[in-house]
């Protein structure tokens, strides 16, 4: 349920709020390190506009699920709360009668069942028997609001991801249970940005991952930047930490490999995803993501791709094309891996994830300009949807298509074309890098529950203080035609 508060204020006075059982008094106006009571200073970012710090909700030392306050801070010196914290009752009893193992078992249980019904309910494409779900991890967290519970907070990786279950400490019921790893059917061989657009040729096929000489042809050799010297693909913004088949690793940093190789595919995550934080630090942007963003590289042999924010990796699958060779996969992928970064547990809520899909769709095909020569550039993940579409342009969605809001069905990824092609249509508008930094700024600002209608008032805000009404105007637009804004 959105919980989005806010408040915009100078100067803010201490506020004491006794149904939630913690003191919050002076967060606002207080040092952003002062850790108020109740609440854990988790992250601090700065964006081109100001800083923002988010705060961990917690209950005696325990942290309250999806439990959020956040304080942005312009340089003018404007204070903009988000406040989305739930009430917890002062004597809830935090000591557990379930075992983690118990919980644990409970968790994977469901997981294991909802995948299988998903599965079964899909289209029949899987290509190897799915495993069962297992755990990652098992944590003692409370939920809060009317039905306020101590419950085990377990994270399980299965064929549809990585899920997040929530088991009554005290009973072992599955309070709740859903997927949090934001993810994509795929399939991929990767040059630049794949091999159906840089060759212009929709009749490429995979041959089940086999050497061909039309591939050979379309692979470009590239600089490899910002590796740090070990012999392996890790570096200033990526780390290939798990693969198929081991690490690739070279003494004098050369990493020449054909597409059959396992191995050509640690190297197309490597680079394109340097490229990528090389062009948003070029936007400006210091802490976007600026860290070394951990991959596993084909370990994963069903068809899909996802990243776990629990985990912060970004796992690519081999089901098919293997993803790692498309970098409008990895590209997409890497968009939500940004968006966590920017905002901590973002996508609680449908349209959250819909903007999170929306976005990744459009970050894959913003990244594709500089090298598709115009074509099929709105068409997502070219080469990937050679494998299970027979129409041409081969295109698992597209950031094009004329969807708006009255089109909502409840599926993140359908959805998402509707944000996507506001987001082109912003891009249309400004140009590719005044769109770039309009939407990242933006980002700083979101909830991690938004709904298209706050994301899309928060991207025309950025527009307005980065490059004015007429920009502003534009941005308005595009939402309105997707029937976001009216």
């Amino acid at each position: 349920m959105a919980r989005r508060r806010r408040a915009l204020v100078g100067v803010v006075v201490g506020v004491v709020v006794g149904a939630l059982g913690v003191s919050v008094g002076g967060v606002a106006g207080a040092a952003p390190d002062a850790n108020p009571d109740g609440l854990k200073l988790i992250k601090t970012k700065s964006s081109l506009l100001g800083e923002h710090y988010w705060y961990q909700q917690t209950f005696k030392g325990l942290p309250v699920v999806n439990g959020y306050y956040a304080k942005h801070v312009t340089k003018g010196g404007a204070v903009e709360i988000a406040d989305g914290r739930d009430a917890v009752p002062a004597d809830l009893d935090v000591n557990a009668r379930i075992a983690p193992a118990k919980a644990t078992e409970a968790a994977n249980a469901a997981v294991t069942a909802r995948a299988n019904r998903a599965r079964v309910a899909g289209p029949p494409k899987d290509m190897v028997k799915q495993p069962p779900a297992t755990s990652g991890a098992a944590q003692l967290a409370v939920v809060g609001g009317p039905n306020a519970r101590l419950v085990w907070n377990v994270t399980s990786r299965s064929t549809e991801g990585v899920s997040r279950s929530l088991v009554d400490a005290r009973t072992g019921s599955v309070v709740e249970s859903k997927v949090i790893s934001d993810n994509i059917d795929g399939r991929g061989s990767v040059f630049d940005p794949n091999p159906v657009v840089s060759e212009q040729n929709e009749q490429l096929t995979d041959l089940n991952d086999r050497n061909q000489d039309a591939l050979f042809l379309a692979q470009k050799n590239v600089i490899l930047r910002n590796l740090d010297g070990s012999g392996n693909l890790n570096g200033t913004f990526v780390n290939i930490k798990e693969a198929k088949g081991g690490l690739a690793h070279s003494k004098t940093n050369t990493f020449v490999y054909q597409r059959q190789n396992d191995k050509f595919e640690q190297v197309m995550v490597y680079y394109h995803v340097n490229q990528t934080q090389e062009y948003i630090q070029q936007l400006g942007f210091t802490e976007v993501n600026n860290e070394s963003q951990d991959f596993s590289v084909d370990t994963y042999a069903g068809d899909n791709s996802f990243y776990d924010p629990s985990a912060d990796m970004i796992t690519m699958g081999e089901g098919g094309v293997d993803d790692a060779e498309d970098a409008e996969v990895i590209w997409h992928e890497y968009g939500h891996a940004i968006q966590d970064d920017i905002v901590p547990g973002y996508g609680e809520s449908a349209q959250a994830g819909a903007i999170g899909e929306g976005f990744g769709d459009y970050w894959a095909v913003t990244m594709s300009v500089p090298v598709s020569k115009g074509f099929e550039l709105p068409c997502v993940m070219d080469w990937d949807a050679t494998s299970y579409t027979s129409t041409e342009p081969h295109c698992l969605r597209r950031t094009d298509g004329n969807k708006t809001t009255d089109d909502i069905v409840g599926q993140v990824h359908a959805d998402g074309e509707i944000w996507s092609r506001a987001l082109w249509d912003i891009h249309q508008a400004l140009g590719r890098n005044k769109a770039n930094k309009v939407i990242l700024e933006a980002t700083f600002f979101y909830d991690p529950d938004t709904s298209f209608a706050a994301a899309a008032q928060d991207t025309v805000q950025a527009a307005r203080l980065l490059y004015g009404k007429a920009a502003a105007a534009q941005v308005t637009k595009a939402f309105q035609d997707r029937k976001i804004l009216p």
